[in-house]
């Protein structure tokens, strides 16, 4: 399967991201990746994301973003990795979620 002809639904959920993004891994010829070297090409984009948010002078405002320093496309490579790493290790991230966030509920936040 061509990764061009992967369509990811409107408004997707995030078990459908997840579902995407094992067909698009797949169509691309990166099921091999190891999950450490996903670890690593994750964490590197989380330094992009760091350096876009810090480049962007008025990143308020969307429409003064420039080209190369886009947080929204930074954050995406962000999420992409993090689905990518979910899938191999067999997580359901919305699952674990909700888990964490009931956890989350019963501590007290100063």
């Amino acid at each position: 399967m061509k990764s061009q002809k992967l369509i990811l639904k409107k408004n997707p959920t995030l078990a459908d991201c997840q579902r995407y993004m094992a067909k698009m891994t797949k169509a691309r010829g990166f099921e091999q990746e190891t999950i450490p070297e996903l670890f690593m090409l994750f964490l590197e984009e989380c330094g992009e994301l760091a350096e876009a948010v810090r480049k962007t002078k008025l990143k308020h405002i969307k429409s003064h973003w420039r080209p190369e320093h886009r947080p929204d496309l930074e954050a995406a490579d962000v999420l992409i990795y993090l689905l990518e790493i979910a899938n191999k290790l067999g997580i359901d991230l919305e699952k674990a979620f909700r888990e964490k966030e009931e956890i989350n509920k019963q501590r007290v936040w100063k």
